[in-house]
């Protein structure tokens, strides 16, 4: 029996590496184009998805396609019974997601003050790149323009995972006084770089050829093991983006501690206890030592996973209107 057990383990080490490698070859390999969808039938299957996720959000006031340097964002803006004067926010989403992942969150915090969601470019959804991001300061650019568009005199930035380092690189590398805050649910490459073992994972899962059930453990797992329904409208959204949709953007740089130290704006660091993104331990401290201004606040949920927007929408939605509602 630990024969078999051991043979079975070696078989499916060795699908592991041959899935990583062609992985490896689909992501690397350039061909100079922008990100895109891999065909008209994996785009017309996304589409269907993501228009069925956007049918359980509330109602959206406004939906914009604003230009910018390096494409067409997709802007929606919606708003409750929020009090009139409050600066808005403005919702970053990880990484393959758009605007339908904020469906838990979006009723407790358009109560509070109106809340703008984007879909980043270079990513799965409505926002089309139509010039290549090259690099950081590039993402930075193209947000920077997006947030001028919007034509507000304040502005607080939310992002996760992947949007909230996109708000940090932002403010590292673009002057924007529009922005008076920033809200890190959970960020990469902010406070600690990505485990190699999520590294390796997340590979594999971006590659149409890859089983469904290969990129379903991996969302699970970055949901702290929880069972994945692959009916879920939000969850069979980012599935589908994964696999239909080619991101040519680069990777993310690790913020340095330094940089971190230079933010000149409130910042609320917002730390999953049980995330797999990054160590949590180390990612709080990090925060704790290098946000300098006298208003920033470090928060951990210590019970929660990178999944946290999902996982404590009530809790997350108080965490943030505690923090931000002093400076309107």
């Amino acid at each position: 029996m630990m024969k078999k057990m051991l043979k079975k383990k070696r078989w499916w080490l060795f699908v592991f590496i041959i899935l990583v490698g062609a992985a490896g070859f689909a992501l690397f390999y350039d061909d100079g184009s922008v990100s895109s969808f891999v065909n008209q039938k994996s785009k017309a299957e996304f589409i269907e998805a993501y228009n069925e996720a956007m049918s359980h959000l509330p109602e959206p006031t406004e939906e914009r396609q604003i230009s910018t340097t390096f494409g067409e964002v997709k802007v929606y803006k919606f708003e409750g019974e929020s009090m009139a004067g409050r600066a808005p926010l403005l919702l970053l989403p990880g990484k393959s997601a758009s605007t339908p992942m904020w469906e838990s969150n979006l009723d407790s915090l358009i109560n509070d003050r109106p809340v703008y969601t984007i879909d980043l470019l270079g990513e799965p959804g409505m926002s089309v790149e139509t010039a290549r991001i090259e690099n950081v300061q590039d993402q930075a650019v193209w947000l920077k323009e997006l947030i001028v568009a919007l034509d507000e005199p304040q502005i607080h930035v939310l992002g996760l995972s992947f949007g909230g380092w996109s708000a940090v690189n932002l403010v590292v590398h673009e002057e924007v006084p529009q922005i008076a805050s920033l809200i890190l649910v959970d960020p990469v490459y902010v406070f600690d770089a990505i485990p190699l073992k999520m590294v390796l994972l997340s590979i594999p899962a971006s590659v149409p050829i890859v089983p469904k059930s290969i990129r379903d453990r991996m969302l699970s797992y970055i949901s702290g093991e929880a069972e994945i329904d692959e009916n879920e409208p939000t969850a069979k959204l980012i599935e589908t983006g994964m696999r239909s949709f080619k991101s040519k953007l680069p990777m993310p740089q690790q913020i340095k501690e330094s940089q971190l130290d230079e933010i000149n704006i409130p910042v609320l660091a917002i730390i999953a206890g049980k995330s797999t993104m990054h160590h949590p331990e180390k990612a709080t401290a990090v925060a704790e030592e290098s946000l300098s201004h006298e208003n920033s606040k470090v928060v951990v949920f210590e019970e929660a996973s990178h999944a946290i927007n999902g996982e404590y929408p009530e809790e997350l939605a108080d965490a943030i209107r505690q923090f931000i509602t002093p400076m309107d």
